[in-house]
């Protein structure tokens, strides 16, 4: 009899499918003789695309974009769940785990705005190479995260910033008709996974990318990502042992030891996924170095560390103790 196949919860927006179809894709490299499939979920944050993301403590509920793939999981519905790993909460349901997490990609953020040359351009426009330095005041930026409106303040604080909603197409088609837009913050990550272009021109193209729309890929100075930003992770069940082959060898272990350290880190700041605090751990050599940057109470607090990997947990908790004084 042939064996049941393996569900892997996903949401159904496209950048949630692409990550998934990514680990579906490993998944059945690493075990040719096992059966996988996607199960598709809409979760409470695709169901609420008019709530505001900026104070999600006030009005949404914990685990916005996961809720319902844990479910899933609990009910054996699925046994694998794919996030984004700057969705998933730090604190897991009962009989949850993070599993595995795949190797990283770009964790920056990327600056999104019109291009001046290109005709019949909508609101204001600019040059190619735009940094948020070169942001005249008044400008208004789209961002529905705390934690990159903060910065972003931080740079400017006459700078403007206005909550956007919506897929990735969705965004970009705002900014491209939407002169109250002036520009737009979003993930290279999520964008790359799209197979989006960033030419060397500064043009942005891909599929459902409006034509007139330039990209400048921003350094940490300038925004410093989410905890766990550009990682896919995947959630399981406590000691399922069906699944344990296939997570070993999804696994990639730098990138698990460096959101280990941002995830402490959130966890002793006591925050959720939308709070405005920023972290990226990286390795070198036979050290782990964290960065990270607290924006709470209006106040910008920023610190780094370094220890090894083994210990990435009690750096990520050290930092914490460090920021909040």
């Amino acid at each position: 009899m042939k064996a049941q196949p393996i569900y892997i919860a996903t949401r159904g927006s496209a950048l949630a499918l692409a990550q998934a179809n990514t680990v579906l894709a490993l998944c059945r490299a690493a075990c040719p003789d096992q059966a996988f499939d996607l199960k598709i979920l809409k979760t409470t944050g695709d169901k609420l695309q008019t709530a505001s993301l900026a104070n999600p403590a006030a009005s949404l509920p914990k685990g916005l974009f996961t809720k319902e793939l844990e479910v899933a999981l609990l009910n054996g519905e699925a046994s694998l769940a794919v996030h984004s790993l700057k969705d998933l909460p730090t604190e897991l349901p009962e009989g949850l785990e993070l599993g595995a997490v795949l190797q990283r990609a770009d964790p920056r953020d990327a600056l999104i705005y019109r291009d001046a040359a290109h005709p019949g351009v909508v609101g204001r426009a600019f040059a190619p190479g735009l940094r948020l330095r070169d942001l005249p005041d008044g400008l208004t930026l789209a961002t529905s995260s705390p934690r990159r409106a903060a910065q972003i303040l931080a740079i400017n604080p006459k700078l403007k910033t206005i909550p956007v909603r919506g897929n990735v197409a969705t965004r970009l088609e705002k900014l491209a008709q939407k002169p109250e837009f002036d520009a737009m913050i979003l993930a290279c990550a999520g964008m790359d996974r799209l197979h989006f272009t960033f030419h060397p021109d500064g043009r942005l193209t891909g599929a459902s990318v409006p034509d007139g729309l330039l990209v400048t890929r921003l350094d940490y100075a300038e925004m410093l990502p989410a905890v766990g930003q550009a990682a896919i992770g995947i959630e399981t069940c406590v000691g399922d042992a069906r699944i344990a082959p296939v997570l070993a060898r999804l696994n990639d272990a730098t990138t698990l030891q460096c959101v280990t350290a941002e995830r402490a880190f959130l966890r002793a700041m006591g925050g959720g996924c939308q709070a405005p605090v920023a972290a990226l751990a990286e390795i070198q050599g036979a050290q782990l170095t964290l960065r990270i940057a607290s924006f709470t109470d209006a106040i910008s607090r920023q610190a780094s560390g370094t220890d090894l990997p083994a210990n990435a947990a009690q750096l990520g908790e050290r930092l914490a103790r460090e920021i909040k004084g």
